[in-house]
C-alpha cells in the first residue's frame, strides 16, 4: 500500500513537468500563415530526393528577395566591367567555364603572383606529410594513408611528438 501511494504522489508531482507549455506552441492560424508564406516565397522543399527548395528549382516562378544593402553606382559597375574586359577576367561565352585570360593568355597581360612560401618550405612540408601519412591515398574514399594504415604511421606520430617535446625542454627558462 505504501508503494502505491508513493507512486501516486510522485506522478502528481511530476505531471506539471511533462505538460506542454501552451505559451510556446503556435496556434493553428499561425501555422497556416507560415505555410502560406513559405508556399508564396518558394521556401518549401521540392518533391523527390533532391533536397532543393521550389525556389531553387524554378527561380522565375517566385519573387526575388529584395536587398537592403546599398549597391554600387552605375559608373562603378561600368568601370569594373571595362577593367574585367581589359584584363580578360571575364567568362568566355558558351559552356567552357574558363575566363578569357586563361583561354587566350597571350592576348592579356599576365598577373604576377607571389608565393607566400619558399621552395624549401614546401619541400619540407611535403616530406613531413609523406613521413606522417598525411597524403591522400589513391582511391575514391579520400582517406589519408595514416587513416588506412595506422600501424605504419603510429611510430612517426610518436617521434614527431617526441621531437617537439625535446625542443620545448631545450628552450631557455626564465
Amino acid at each position: 500500500m505504501k508503494l502505491k501511494s508513493t507512486l501516486i504522489v510522485l506522478s502528481l508531482v511530476a505531471a506539471p513537468a511533462f505538460a506542454s507549455d501552451q505559451a510556446v506552441s503556435k496556434t493553428r492560424e499561425q501555422v497556416r500563415a507560415e505555410l502560406a508564406q513559405a508556399q508564396r516565397s518558394g521556401d518549401m522543399l521540392a518533391f523527390g530526393e533532391s533536397g532543393l527548395t521550389l525556389k531553387q528549382i524554378n527561380p522565375g516562378a517566385y519573387p526575388v528577395a529584395t536587398s537592403t544593402q546599398v549597391g554600387k553606382s552605375r559608373e562603378q559597375v561600368r568601370d569594373e566591367l571595362e577593367q574585367a574586359i581589359r584584363t580578360g577576367d571575364i567568362m568566355v561565352a558558351g559552356e567552357f567555364g574558363v575566363k578569357r585570360n586563361e583561354l587566350m593568355s597571350g592576348r592579356y597581360p599576365t598577373v604576377a603572383s607571389k608565393s607566400l612560401k619558399t621552395r624549401d618550405q614546401v619541400k619540407s612540408e611535403l616530406a613531413r606529410a609523406i613521413r606522417e601519412g598525411e597524403v591522400v591515398a589513391v582511391g575514391e574514399d579520400g582517406r589519408k594513408l595514416n587513416e588506412i594504415y595506422p600501424d605504419r604511421y603510429h611510430a612517426a606520430q610518436h617521434a614527431a611528438v617526441a621531437v617537439t617535446s625535446d625542443e620545448s625542454t631545450k628552450a631557455p627558462r626564465f
